[in-house]
């Protein structure tokens, strides 16, 4: 789904009254895959089967959150063994790239099979963090996806980037 039907369709359904689930404790992959998320992160979609997925907006308090959506989410592919594992971050490594305005960090992150770059969404520009590990024959994709800048400043920003961190550290164990 393209990022300006994703905010229309999330858009429509909080005007619409529809409860949207609260996160914290979150299972996967028939509870092989196991995270908490912060309590005012907002469950926006999810899909079961393969692959699994969980998307969560994390609230930005700031006038510029009406134009841009951040947002975290995980997704569990079953795959066969190492092999499939590296096709599955190779293509999305292929496809982060294909993403308009697609620069990588220059302060990469220095674990494997961990990506940080910056792209365009809408016309605004993106700090993105995404993370794959192999367990149990899941891929388990971890991506964060914020504004570059927020006006809700540069606190909300860290607050965002160590919020995902602690995914990432609950999900590579």
């Amino acid at each position: 789904m393209n990022f300006r039907r994703y905010m229309m369709v999330t858009a429509v359904l909080l005007l619409a009254g529809i409860a949207v689930a609260q996160a914290d404790d979150v299972s996967m992959a028939s509870g092989s895959v196991h995270f908490s998320t912060p309590s005012n992160w907002v469950g926006i979609m999810q899909a079961d089967g393969d692959p699994e997925v969980r998307v969560f907006q994390v609230p930005d308090p700031s006038p510029s959150a009406s134009s841009t959506l951040a947002r975290v989410s995980v997704t569990v592919k079953q795959v066969a063994n190492l092999q499939d594992f590296n096709s599955y971050v190779g293509d999305g490594v292929a496809k982060a790239k294909q993403l308009k305005d697609y620069q990588p960090s220059q302060s990469a992150s220095s674990e494997q099979n961990s990506f940080v770059y910056t792209a365009s969404e809408s016309g605004s520009p993106y700090t993105y963090v995404e993370h794959y590990w192999f367990r149990d024959g899941h891929a388990i994709q971890l991506r964060c996806a914020r504004p570059s800048a927020s006006q809700a400043g540069q606190a909300w920003a860290t607050a965002f980037d160590r919020d995902c961190s602690s995914i990432a550290s609950t999900l590579g164990t």
